[in-house]
């Protein structure tokens, strides 16, 4: 007869002896790596290590794909990568290594040098260097699997690194690692990427089928940020298209004469060349194809067109929705005609921010001229005094958007429905430190109200008592405002193309 209290001894030792041969295999693996030489890796590996002190190997890496990725998505990895990198390293240094308190493997099996000359001095496990590397890694990944690609070899060589130069064995590493992509997938949860969004697709509709381009007419912006190099990718991919680079002081006459020789409008450039293109195709009745050229394309990337192969990709489909056209009547043209909008409307201290950053985006790049045109005008400007729905008041900024914006922050955000017949309108009252005023509207989002700022969504809003040579800015253009006039919509007035998101089916 067995005895069950020898049964519960084992399984009470059993849990002990796997934990042992664990233990075993991975002191067995870093002296395996401790003792082998590989060409070359004495000198890389060791300073590879290094460089990842602190993240600075991330940060480089993100400052080089945000400034030489050449689009929009190449930025947003970089800020993913290090988001990720931020709330791996947090969790380490906050709660792993603080749980298991693993002495540093001794370096009697390692080659001098290959050690490091400072040692580390906090606990073995897990690994930081290798979870920031993973985190990185996989949330650049997670954004842009080009670069994510380019990224993961050298991510892999400095979780490598640590077991190499014997700080750390490799299951320290491996778990460095998991709570890195964790970070990752933990961030995508917070902020997601933008392929987990839905896609703007209210009301789909029918576009005349354009294979290699034929019957397009597309019209380039030669000084429009990329457009020029658009182009040639533009021609590449729709041999049959008719691609026409013009000078700005020409646009508006070729758009013209482009919606009576086209069944389809191409237009390639930034959001005030796209704006011109889609009233020209509305009041033509001719669908817009929108071929991302300029230096924030915010139209463009709310229909999910990052690159020109997207838009190629929908013309030759025949794939389009309907979207509104913001109206703003009378409008800056002599002859009182109405104003048009794709994306946004605003008064106040914007259209000087506009003016500012236009100014010194091409010295400096857009973000630093952002944030030196905000300085500027807030330092010296004062409140703008405006009778909106019959009421006079002062107000540092009103905002009229084409859709509800998701969020706003330095440069308007993502919006779902480009054909709600709405106005997303939000007023930044006026007052002492309108830095923070705007600071706490842009944080508080849509439809919100707090004593700084009212934010809903109208149909119309009438806006009257401006004082002469008062500016206003729209889809980035500034122009003077007339003393009174109304803000609306042109409900589904344009046909656009846009590509059907790609649909994966599993067998």
């Amino acid at each position: 007869m067995s005895d069950p209290m020898a049964n519960d001894s084992l399984s009470f030792r059993a849990p002990g002896r796997v934990a042992d041969w664990l233990t075993a295999r991975d002191h067995a693996v870093f002296r395996a790596v401790a003792s082998r030489h590989w060409p070359g890796a004495d000198r890389v590996l060791p300073r590879l290590s290094r460089s990842a002190n602190h993240g600075l190997l991330w940060f480089g890496a993100a400052a080089g794909i945000a400034a030489f990725g050449g689009s929009t998505r190449a930025r947003r990895a970089a800020v993913r990568g290090v988001a990720s990198l931020a709330l791996a390293s947090a969790t380490v240094n906050t709660v792993g290594k603080r749980s298991v308190r693993r002495i540093r493997p001794v370096l009697d099996s390692v080659p001098v040098i290959r050690q490091l000359k400072r040692q580390p001095v906090t606990t073995s496990f897990p690994s930081g260097h290798s979870a920031s590397a993973a985190a990185f890694a996989a949330g650049v990944a997670l954004e842009s699997k080009g670069w994510g690609a380019a990224v993961a070899p050298v991510a892999a060589a400095v979780a490598l690194s640590r077991v190499y130069t014997g700080v750390h064995f490799p299951s320290d590493v491996l778990v460095g690692a998991a709570v890195g992509v964790g970070a990752a997938f933990a961030v995508r949860g917070l902020v997601p990427t933008r392929d987990q969004l839905p896609s703007p697709g209210r009301p789909h509709t029918d576009a005349p089928k354009l294979p290699g381009g034929r019957g397009l007419v597309v019209v380039v912006n030669k000084a429009s940020g990329s457009a020029a190099a658009k182009a040639a990718l533009v021609r590449d991919a729709l041999p049959e298209a008719e691609v026409r680079e013009v000078d700005p002081p020409e646009l508006c006459a070729e758009l013209d004469k482009a919606v009576e020789s086209g069944r389809a409008l191409g237009v390639c450039g930034g959001d005030g060349t796209v704006n011109r293109a889609a009233v020209a195709a509305a009041r033509a009745g001719i669908p817009l194809a929108v071929f991302p050229g300029g230096t924030l394309n915010h139209f463009a990337y709310d229909l999910n067109i990052e690159t020109v192969q997207d838009t190629c990709r929908a013309v030759e489909a025949g794939d389009a929705v309907k979207a509104d056209l913001g109206r703003f009547t009378p409008g800056p043209d002599p002859d009182g005609s109405p104003g048009y909008f794709l994306n946004t409307f605003s008064l106040g201290v914007y259209p000087e921010m506009v003016r500012i950053r236009e100014h010194w985006t091409p010295r400096i790049g857009g973000w630093p001229a952002g944030v030196l045109a905000a300085y500027e005008v807030l330092r010296r400007e004062r409140p703008l005094q405006a009778e909106v729905r019959g009421k006079k008041r002062g107000m540092w900024m009103l905002f009229a958007g084409n859709g509800l914006y998701q969020r706003m922050g330095p440069t308007p955000g993502r919006r779902f429905d480009l054909a709600d017949g709405l106005l997303d309108v939000r007023v930044v009252h006026g007052g002492r430190l309108p830095g923070l005023r705007l600071m706490l509207a842009a944080l508080s989002g849509p439809l919100s109200r707090s004593p700084f700022h009212a934010a809903g969504r109208m149909r119309r809003v009438r806006i009257a008592g401006l004082e002469p040579g008062t500016p206003l800015a729209f889809d980035g253009e500034v122009a003077e405002a007339p003393s009174s006039f109304v803000v609306d919509k042109a409900d589904e007035a344009l046909t656009v193309y846009r590509p059907l998101p790609r649909v994966q089916t599993a067998l």
